[in-house]
């Protein structure tokens, strides 16, 4: 007898507010969705009537062109409707809160609401104050869920699994909602995660979230098989957090004397935007062991498959 085929994945949230919470079964099941929309992206006809009359709202509180675009792009190849909305250019400055617009959008009957926000858990509030499907695109040092799906969609496609690799996330691990979402989604997959930065750049206790912390590149890098680096978010920073940038690059920037302490195939990876010899030199940057440009093709393909996967719990009546 032949065996049964697998059910086709279904996502079984309405929102995706974080990757705490999700199954590895779950994570998985995105990552394949999204290697199926890399194969449609790169088709000449890009386009899937999924969303197909549809309405998704990209409503960003904090300026960020490269996760809206992204977001945008993705929303348009599967047919939706696309509104950006630049929120603190505009109402929040005159007063209006986030359940406030959360009524006014709901009001509009929008099907898909990306958010992003610069304070923790206010997309989770504006999640139960709408009718529709929420995805978190960053809230302040708290999780961006879809980023870590993308970093690790571009690490498997690289390396070939996630499973038992050993990840250096370095920089400004403090402030990072990168960091934690990566953190939490690699050790589901079963990966080893270091985290590396000066003692004022790790959160007390990071290595409750199944981490080790290193305070040294050198230490913290050996054997490495990806290095992930981190912006240094200095708009985040209430008082002096390093010395210098100049002092901080030259003990915590990736150069190629510093990746030459991890594996010699070790990929580098960088969330975005970049800044150039402050905690990456543009030879690593631009290098043949460089994934930075992989990670924004990998954004619209995730995004895609995560808008794709919550548009099976949109009412069709």
């Amino acid at each position: 007898m032949r065996p049964e085929p697998s059910p086709p994945f279904v996502f079984p949230h309405r929102h995706l507010l974080g990757v705490a919470g999700l199954s590895a079964f779950e994570i998985e099941g995105l990552l394949a969705a999204s290697e199926e929309a890399v194969a449609l992206s790169r088709q000449v006809e890009k386009k899937r009537s999924t969303l197909r009359g549809r309405t998704q709202i990209n409503l960003f509180f904090e300026n960020s062109t490269r996760t809206q675009s992204s977001f945008e792009i993705a929303g348009k190849r599967l047919g939706a409707d696309v509104m950006n909305m630049s929120v603190g250019a505009s109402s929040m400055k005159k007063g209006e809160t986030v359940l406030d617009t959360a009524a006014t959008l709901n009001a509009m009957r929008p099907d898909i609401i990306v958010v992003r926000h610069h304070a923790a858990g206010a997309v989770a509030l504006l999640a139960q104050k709408v009718d529709c499907s929420v995805v978190n695109a960053g809230d302040g040092a708290h999780e961006h869920p879809t980023q870590a799906l993308l970093d690790a969609l571009t690490i498997k496609r690289a390396k070939g699994r996630i499973e038992g690799l050993t990840v250096a996330i370095c920089g400004d691990v403090l402030h990072s909602r990168v960091a934690r979402s990566n953190i939490i989604l690699l050790n589901a997959l079963g990966a080893r995660v270091r985290v590396v930065a000066p003692s004022t750049l790790l959160p007390e206790g990071v290595e409750r979230l199944g981490v080790t912390a290193h305070r040294t590149m050198r230490e913290g890098l050996a054997g490495a098989d990806v290095v992930m680096m981190l912006r240094l978010q200095l708009e985040r920073m209430n008082g002096s957090f390093v010395p210098s940038v100049k002092e901080y690059f030259a003990h915590f920037g990736l150069d190629a004397a510093k990746l030459a302490y991890a594996a010699p195939d070790a990929v580098v990876m960088h969330p975005g935007p970049m800044n150039r010899g402050v905690e990456i030199a543009s030879e690593v940057a631009d290098g043949p062991r460089s994934l930075i440009r992989d990670q924004v093709e990998m954004g619209v393909a995730v995004r895609m498959a995560v808008l794709e996967a919550l548009s099976r719990h949109l009412p069709n009546d």
